[in-house]
């Protein structure tokens, strides 16, 4: 299998693969649902097909990153063995399974007699993913891509630059065997690349980076092209005054070393004062108890003397690691305050058992995703039902969250007459229009 190419430094030496890519998506935008379908269904089947490769070329990926001392979080991401792999392949039919996204018609409306206009669902056109370590990302995006028609240009780190090799030239194979073109799904693997595909705006429709702040910032920062994503994943748990303390610890323990990884993890976890010198005893022994480092502020050192304290720099940080920061807050308004003021908008969850100030939480906390009584884990697009995702954008436009099928169209309007004109209704004698919708 081969899905690599030379190394294509410079917009104008990378422009032909865009071109192929942006003309393979406009026969993916025009493609039946039916047709889109056995479309993905070959890419699985190829994926199974090379099974023992990919696994084998993720292998010498996580060989290689040991050697070069990987942090840990990337590491774990990087890891792609046969269960993950066949668990990914399961998603790619899920991802089958969804309603096709293109040519939903939004609006139906006469605006006269004979005329008539509609707005209807398109794909975006191409997409450029640059993305860290996660490999299986690769599969859940094409899919993604394709069930939406669009093309797809990936870039992954070069931590995983054999496996993503490796599942591209599967993921192509399938696509050929299906009839549509290869090309509307390529892999660029060096920085050069990345910088390169920033600058090809006339055959890029948008760009989704899934990295660190800085790397994010960076990308925001060298391209025209509208750019979908997420810098940091600083969630929070808030524990309330009206918590079920067994509650709180539960949802605590899974938000925290469930994945710590994850850009759903929590990062700080905050507590009422009034339950403070209860809570924090039984917090601390479930989190302890699951390997979770504990960093305390001056309050929460005051309960529980040996924890490591906190400075101002923990509130800020994605530890992405067994690590939690805790802080003791005076009432709902302080942790309020305190996520709005340090948080990244990703994801933050209250526990307690009074509706209001679920509520209350729930409207102030400025997040893409706010929960009550659950774990910040959900936020996810598998979980949510979207099959997969290319993404989590913490912006304020949408799409925002999870991003699916939905977040990766657009619409276009397309109006149809009988030699209408528009001065037919302006003027002294203007005819009104009917504005009937359908």
């Amino acid at each position: 299998m081969t899905a690599a190419h030379p190394p294509l430094s410079t917009p104008q030496s990378l422009a032909p693969l865009a071109q192929a890519t942006r003309r393979a998506a406009q026969c993916l935008a025009t493609a039946t649902t039916a047709d889109k379908n056995r479309a993905i269904e070959a890419m699985a089947t190829a994926l199974e097909q090379h099974e023992v490769a990919i696994v084998a070329a993720n292998q010498a990926d996580c060989d290689a990153a040991l050697r070069d001392h990987l942090a840990k979080p990337l590491y774990e991401r990087l890891k792609l063995d046969a269960v993950k792999l066949r668990g990914a392949i399961t998603g790619l039919r899920d991802v089958a399974k969804l309603p096709d996204p293109v040519g939903t018609v939004q609006i139906h409306r006469e605006l006269d007699a004979g005329l008539v206009l509609k707005r209807i669902t398109c794909p975006l056109g191409v997409l450029g993913v640059i993305f860290e370590s996660r490999p299986d990302a690769v599969m859940q995006i094409s899919a993604l891509a394709v069930k939406s028609g669009n093309g797809v240009i990936l870039k992954g780190g070069k931590e995983a630059v054999q496996s993503c090799t490796a599942l591209v030239a599967a993921i192509k194979q399938g696509l050929e065997s299906a009839g549509f073109d290869p090309a509307a799904v390529q892999l660029l693997t060096t920085r050069e690349e990345t910088q390169a595909m920033l600058a090809l705006d006339e055959y890029i429709d948008l760009i989704i980076p899934r990295g660190s702040n800085a790397f994010v910032r960076f990308v925001q920062n060298n391209t025209r092209i509208p750019v979908l994503g997420h810098a940091d994943g600083i969630c929070h748990l808030y524990i309330d005054a009206d918590a079920d303390l067994a509650k709180a610890a539960t949802i605590a323990v899974d938000a925290k070393a469930a994945y710590p990884s994850a850009c759903n993890a929590i990062e700080t976890l905050l507590i009422h004062q009034a339950i403070a010198a209860t809570a924090l005893p039984i917090l601390s022994k479930a989190l302890q108890a699951a390997g979770v480092e504990l960093r305390g502020d001056d309050r929460s050192r005051q309960i529980l003397p040996d924890l490591v304290p906190a400075t101002e720099e923990d509130w800020a940080t994605e530890y992405s690691d067994l690590i939690l920061a805790i802080k003791v807050v005076d009432d709902l308004q302080a942790a309020v305050t305190h996520i709005n003021t340090y948080g990244s908008r990703h994801t933050d969850a209250i526990v307690t058992e009074n509706a209001a100030t679920a509520a209350q939480f729930m409207a102030e906390v400025d997040a893409a995703g706010v929960y009550h009584n659950c774990s910040t884990r959900f936020a996810d697009g598998f979980r949510y039902g979207f099959g997969a995702e290319v993404g989590i954008s913490t912006q304020k436009m949408p799409p925002r969250g999870p991003v699916g099928l939905e977040g990766l169209v657009t619409y276009k309007y397309q109006v149809v007459g009988d030699g209408h004109v528009s001065t037919t209704y302006s003027g002294p004698n203007a005819k009104p229009f009917t504005h009937r919708d359908l």
